[in-house]
């Protein structure tokens, strides 16, 4: 197992040190709060000579993801970041990648959309484009932005799953706040990241055409062949946890437990809250609760089986939304209803929705969603409705 250095980085220079050590080949970017400082670093390193690859300052959102195509296609390594409203600028492209089957790469700096305009986290953005086609991980602190990154070019480039993926880190909260980290030395990464080469790239010399017209004769099967493989990811994103955690020692798994042993009542979250829901869920463990964390690592492909195995002995599960899903409540707490729906057993779900806008989630707020959900399941059990609950809104 290697060890590497510590060092101190805020998190965006923490994914563009791991975007270097990738050697990337091509860099489309137009900045945005909070992403900026990742593109910046990225340039500077480009500019110095850090990094041989070819940086494209594009006019925006929409033409980065479009230039990555093109790179990608021609067989190019490929790295993008964007958020908040720039995701949503570059949402038509998203969809291009997915279904032409290039592992392009990107972080996302998640932050709230407007109206009201804000520049700070929830996870808006990222709801809004759960359904594009890409593998989608979250960190929950800066050496898993790294790690992550690092990741996400193994899987994405594999022949066996040639999607691209995305890699979500919380705007501010991790973009550009400084922690200590581990980072390992340039050889040791070259060593888990082999050199990349698509096995359809662009030829001039042996000229086809991608994305064409597709009539109805033939679209649905394409489809059905995008689905397929896009769920035939799983053992490749497992594969490559399991060797980079036996490599440099950080393990993830795309549902990780906390303090889970014997509870009863579960806490779901996602992001770097997280951190702090683990404080919650220590204190209530003093005080004698049976309470633990579940925190989602894997977003797409949504991990059903390990999801339902880490709730299969819960009675109550406590989900918290950092988003809203307008006339449905929160899209986490829907979708987690829908994997339970078919279980014969099967915890109590309710949602909360917290930290919109970037409004911090004190430790206090997570204990109160998990007292208040055992209230609200008496009252379940009477037979009375119950909403979903925004937390900490002052009437």
């Amino acid at each position: 197992m290697k060890k590497g250095k510590i060092v101190g980085l805020e998190g965006s220079f923490a994914v563009a040190e791991a975007v270097r050590m990738a050697n990337a080949d091509v860099i489309a970017a137009y900045p945005i709060t909070p992403q900026t400082h990742i593109v910046e670093r990225l340039s500077e390193m480009v500019a110095e000579g850090e990094l041989d690859a070819e940086f494209i300052c594009v006019e925006s959102e929409h033409t980065a993801m479009s230039a990555c195509v093109g790179a990608s296609a021609a067989g190019g390594r490929v790295f993008t970041c964007t958020a908040g409203q720039g995701l949503e600028l570059m949402h038509e492209v998203l969809y291009i990648p997915s279904s032409m089957r290039l592992p392009v790469v990107a972080v996302i700096a998640n932050r709230a959309l407007s109206a009201p305009l804000s520049v700070w986290c929830d996870h808006s953005d990222m709801m809004a484009i759960r359904d594009i086609g890409w593998i989608q991980m979250l960190a929950e602190n800066n050496q898993q932005a790294f790690d992550l990154t690092l990741c996400a070019y193994r899987i994405a480039e594999d022949n066996d799953v040639l999607f691209p993926t995305m890699v979500h880190i919380d705007g501010f909260y991790l973009s550009h706040v400084i922690e200590d980290m581990t980072l390992p030395a340039d050889e040791e990464v070259v060593g888990f990241i082999p050199e990349y080469e698509h096995p359809f790239a662009l030829d001039p010399d042996k000229p086809v055409s991608m994305g064409c017209y597709g009539p109805p004769f033939i679209y649905p099967e394409t489809k059905r062949a995008q689905e397929v493989a896009f769920e035939n990811t799983m053992p490749k994103i497992l594969e490559t946890w399991k060797e980079f955690g036996d490599l440099f020692g950080r393990h993830y798994a795309p549902v990780e437990e906390y303090r889970m042993e014997d509870a009863k009542i579960a806490l779901l979250t996602m992001g770097s809250c997280s951190e702090t829901a683990m404080l919650a869920i220590d204190e209530m463990r003093e005080e004698g609760e049976e309470v633990g964390l579940i925190r989602l690592r894997l977003w797409r492909p949504f991990p059903f089986k390990e999801f339902r195995e880490a709730v299969k002995d819960v009675e109550v599960l406590v989900v918290l939304d950092r988003c809203v899903s307008f006339g449905m409540g929160g899209p986490v707490c829907s979708e987690v209803k829908s994997a339970l729906y078919d279980q014969q057993k099967k915890p109590n779900v309710v949602g909360f929705i917290g930290g919109l806008g970037g409004r911090d989630i004190p430790i206090e707020e997570f204990k109160y969603m998990i007292q208040s959900a055992l209230e609200k399941v008496k009252a379940i059990e009477r037979g009375e409705e119950i909403e979903m609950e925004m937390i900490g809104i002052r009437e």
